[in-house]
């Protein structure tokens, strides 16, 4: 059974109340570091400490008034702090704040995706172990191939999202980054060494060289490896929708009891989880865009970024969250077929398995060109024929007769041959 979805862990992250929170942690650890310094009263640090807090509802009142959210945002801070707040944003900008707080954010973000990853490659591991054996027909431009086994394709799977896996990793190092170096990022009026120290204390990186902002490279980096994980969810969603149409049905979406497909249609079962995974990657993949767009912003900052930002970075979090739960489960809960893979490989007498004949004849001494005629002459009189027979064909060709007994004839049906090198793949990826 599988169970409804909701998104505690990363909406909470994007919530209004959150950022301001991580405005004050990044505010307080800035007064923690000037204190450090000996450029502030300690006194004052534990003062602010104790009654730092902000009401959203408050911050949003002020801001209709001042239009400056920061400004805002301070205003507030100090109505529950008093004479100490004036050691609070002593000489920041806003974007040493709001920089330094998205780092958080995002990396609190990927803090939530990497278990979900980590669960997508475990129940892709688990399925291609379980279907290591199950032969099925490869395909290439949607025409049948040759045969493979469904747990190969897995396989395929799995290494694409373990390179995924690699890429947050070096994404979390890349994004976990703040600046506290003032207005045009030259540390006029704040020293490095309370950026360093601010920092450390929130679990960053100094940015090596800020303007007024961050490098937008960084989180058009992050956008664009998010949009990574949605185009191979998309890949591994439109797969399961092709090998679920119904002349093909090798594979289907577990469908829960009292689940209904269409309003007109009784016997409906649609792929409707990898659907709706297609559409969803869409949404991530556009949001690549413009966080690219981004990055050439004017001088050493404008603001036009930032109201892109407020949609892009919660939407593309959320919607890739949600994705890799809803494609785990998929996975987890997929329903397989190994006799309609059995019965679509075996289609119109085992006619892919022509380049095993070709070859066998090429090997007996027949050029290419002469074993290709041939072949093809048997394969293309089989195909899409209602009673088209390949094997039958073949093993009636004086042309392949001459060259192959019925016993090397057979041996050229049989898929295991195309099989005994996927042991090595399987070795590769520990499945």
């Amino acid at each position: 059974m599988i169970e409804r979805y909701t998104l505690p862990e990363m909406g909470n992250l994007w919530t209004e109340t959150y950022k301001l929170q991580t405005w004050l942690q990044v505010e307080i650890a800035v007064c923690e570091a000037q204190a450090e310094l000996g450029y502030i009263p300690s006194q004052a640090v534990e003062e602010i400490k104790a009654k730092a807090n902000f009401d959203p509802k408050r911050v949003l009142e002020i801001e209709a008034e001042v239009r400056h959210d920061m400004i805002a945002f301070l205003t507030n801070v100090n109505e529950y702090v008093g004479d100490a707040g004036r050691y609070i944003h002593l000489g920041l900008t806003s974007s040493d704040v709001l920089d330094t707080a998205l780092g958080l954010q995002l990396v609190a973000s990927l803090d939530v995706l990497s278990p979900h990853l980590e669960n997508l490659i475990q129940a892709i591991r688990q399925k291609a172990r379980e279907h290591r054996n199950t032969v099925m027909i490869g395909r290439s431009h949607g025409i049948h191939a040759e045969p493979m086994t469904f747990g190969f394709k897995l396989a395929g799977w799995l290494a694409e999202v373990l390179r995924h896996q690699e890429r947050l990793k070096i994404l979390r190092e890349t994004i976990a980054v703040g600046k506290i170096s003032g207005a045009v990022g030259t540390y006029a009026n704040i020293e490095p060494r309370v950026e360093a120290i601010a920092c450390e204390k929130l679990g960053l990186k100094a940015d090596t060289a800020s303007t007024q902002v961050i490098s937008r490279d960084r989180h058009a980096d992050y956008v664009q490896q998010l949009a990574l994980i949605a185009a191979s969810i998309e890949r591994f969603a439109v797969e399961i929708r092709n090998l679920q149409k119904t002349d093909v049905l090798e594979v289907e979406e577990f469908f829960a009891k009292g689940q209904k497909g269409s309003s007109a249609m009784p016997h409906k079962r649609n792929p409707i989880r990898s659907e709706r995974l297609t559409g969803m990657a869409r949404l991530v993949r556009s949001h690549a865009g413009a966080a690219l767009e981004n990055v050439a912003l004017w001088h050493e900052r404008d603001i036009s970024h930032s109201s892109v930002e407020r949609v892009i970075f919660p939407d593309a979090c959320i919607l890739t969250h949600f994705m890799l739960v809803e494609i785990t489960e998929l996975v987890k809960n997929l329903l397989v077929y190994p006799e309609n893979m059995a019965r679509n490989l075996n289609c119109y007498g085992g006619v892919v398995f022509s380049q095993k004949v070709l070859l066998a004849l090429i090997d007996k001494g027949l050029n290419r060109e002469e074993a290709y005629a041939i072949v093809q002459k048997s394969a293309h009189a089989a195909w899409n024929q209602p009673e088209g027979n390949f094997h039958d064909l073949i093993s009636q060709d004086p042309g392949v007769t001459q060259k192959l007994s019925p016993a090397e004839i057979a041996t050229c049906f049989d898929p295991q041959q195309h099989l005994r090198h996927l042991e090595q793949v399987y070795q590769r990826l520990d499945i």
